[in-house]
């Protein structure tokens, strides 16, 4: 799904690039023939020159980077940090709709169970798209007002965690 998105991207990209470099080419080609009849200032009969080309390109790429490929970039980088912090007993959904819990965390794949027969499979990280427990995490999280987010809150929520920040605080709080 990435690569068409990257796909379409790169060609609305060499769309727009053509587009503009055609739109300047004939711009150019009007100053000069302006220019040619007389009509252009004697101190720049061009009216546009190389400078005044590449500045809405370069309008166009920042505007290209930070409405299409940063987007794109941060909920990458987002996804790959939730499938590299799978725990055992997290709630899964996969690319193709597989709803199942985590039983065991390999390397590059993971074992889940699904359906009431409990059934395994065994799955690539790269497969999963949703970790559904992380996710009532973070909610519970928000809910009860504390601050953090993305994936971190799946670690800060944990009752272990929890407890540990009490016996600290009750410890500083002696001292």
């Amino acid at each position: 799904m990435n690569k068409k998105i990257l796909s379409s991207l790169s060609a609305a990209a060499a769309t727009a690039v053509m587009a503009g470099v055609s739109a300047m080419n004939a711009f150019a080609e009007d100053a000069a023939q302006a220019s040619s009849n007389g009509q252009g200032t004697a101190q720049n009969p061009g009216a546009m020159g190389l400078g005044g080309m590449f500045i809405p390109l370069i309008i166009m790429f920042a505007l290209l980077y930070f409405i299409a490929i940063r987007p794109q970039k941060k909920r990458d980088k987002e996804l790959k940090e939730m499938q590299q912090s799978l725990q055992v007993g997290d709630e899964i959904v996969t690319g193709g709709g597989i709803v199942g819990i985590v039983v065991s965390v390999g390397e590059d794949t993971v074992v889940i169970e699904t359906g009431g027969a409990k059934h395994k499979l065994r799955i690539k990280n790269w497969a999963i798209t949703e970790n559904v427990t992380a996710m009532e995490r973070i909610k519970e999280a928000k809910a009860s007002g504390k601050k953090a987010s993305g994936v971190e809150t799946a670690a800060i929520v944990d009752d272990t965690a929890e407890e540990k920040k009490a016996k600290k605080k009750k410890d500083d709080e002696e001292e």
